[in-house]
């Protein structure tokens, strides 16, 4: 399909959320760059999403698809899409009207960057700020990598974007080959990406393998392999936290950790060797993510939780907590309950 010059095609995925979703595709409808086309991929709600959506604008396109998670619905949305410019947002968080202006006008200047994302403010669920930049507070990978130092090149917004608030106008943008520091952890929030159509031609879809989580790290990862992107340093969106029906919820851990590690080994398997990163750094990676899944299944399936604990000690030795973790998951079940209630009740009493 030949891409719309300018256009902008926005995939919003879902279910169940028929109020926020008009209010995501409003945040759309407001924006100062005007040309957008959105498209409303509901994953087989059963409330009224239909029926709220088909008030808004006429550049509203509502695609319906039996329940199959939201890599599949992203992906439906993205063989419809006609932009030159694709954009993602989740249905419960909100643009800032001048998000895609200024994401737009980067690309422009930089016509090797693919993709390009920003910071966001995290916002309850009545859509107060607690937070004004969420991304490096939410992503962990941020501990080992500095946008001043691993990005290749950097400008003031203001010099990018010629209508910037002056509040942004010092603050930084970046691009760069940041490849081999997304082995680390995923740097990028999904609903902050502008992505080049040419960017995803070579990237592909979303891995619809990848159930519950884990698929936007990998869908960004892919688009980094691939070459140069960006990073606007300031906040475009609002993202909502602490909703119940929200993936980052506890409940969900295990998934996530298991789809980190489903990530990384699929990067490791992939690259051939593309992957630089000083060795001390890449085995705490290794040693991080199989922990992290040990750990995560230590309640639920102890022999597998033993399996991936052994594995994180064998990439990185020195890990006093994964290594308790490892030697009760060893002992017998009434040993390591009656620890645990050793240790609940020491807390009690001190805290007492």
């Amino acid at each position: 399909m030949t891409a719309a010059g300018g256009l902008v095609s926005v995939i919003i995925p879902t279910y169940n959320r028929s109020r926020l979703c008009r209010q995501a595709a409003e945040s759309v409808l407001s924006q100062t760059y005007p040309k957008v086309e959105i498209l409303i991929v509901d994953d087989g709600s059963q409330d009224d999403t239909r029926d709220v959506v088909s008030m808004l604008d006429d550049r509203v396109h509502y695609i319906r698809q039996d329940n199959a998670g939201v890599s599949a619905a992203r992906n439906r949305g993205l063989l419809a899409a006609k932009g030159e410019y694709i954009a993602f947002l989740d249905s419960d968080d909100l643009w800032l009207p001048w998000k895609l202006e200024a994401q737009v006008s980067l690309l422009k200047r930089c016509p090797n960057a693919g993709m390009v994302w920003t910071d966001m403010v995290a916002v309850d669920e009545s859509g107060t700020p607690l937070f004004e930049a969420y991304l490096r507070r939410m992503y962990e990978a941020y501990r080992s990598f500095t946008p001043e130092k691993h990005f290749s090149r950097s400008w003031d917004i203001g010099d990018v974007w010629q209508d910037c608030p002056a509040r942004w106008r010092k603050r930084k943008c970046y691009q760069g080959d940041i490849f081999s520091w997304m082995f680390m952890g995923n740097l990028v929030h999904t609903s902050t990406v502008l992505l080049r159509r040419e960017r995803l031609e070579k990237v592909g879809f979303f891995d619809v393998t990848l159930l519950r989580s884990g698929e936007d790290y990998d869908f960004h990862a892919r688009t980094c392999r691939v070459g140069d992107v960006a990073f606007m340093d300031f906040p475009t969106i609002h993202y909502r936290i602490g909703a119940a029906d929200q993936l980052t919820q506890s409940e969900h851990m295990v998934w996530i950790a298991r789809n980190n590690l489903t990530t990384v080994l699929k990067m490791l398997d992939s690259t051939h060797g593309e992957i630089a990163l000083p060795r001390r750094l890449f085995r705490a990676r290794m040693a991080s993510a199989y922990a992290w899944v040990g750990i995560s299944e230590f309640s639920e399936n102890r022999a597998a939780a033993r399996r991936h604990l052994w594995k994180s000690l064998a990439w990185f030795p020195f890990q006093p907590r994964t290594a308790a973790y490892l030697f009760l998951a060893i002992m017998p079940l009434p040993f390591t309950a009656a620890l645990i209630s050793l240790k609940r009740n020491l807390v009690d009493a001190l805290i007492a």
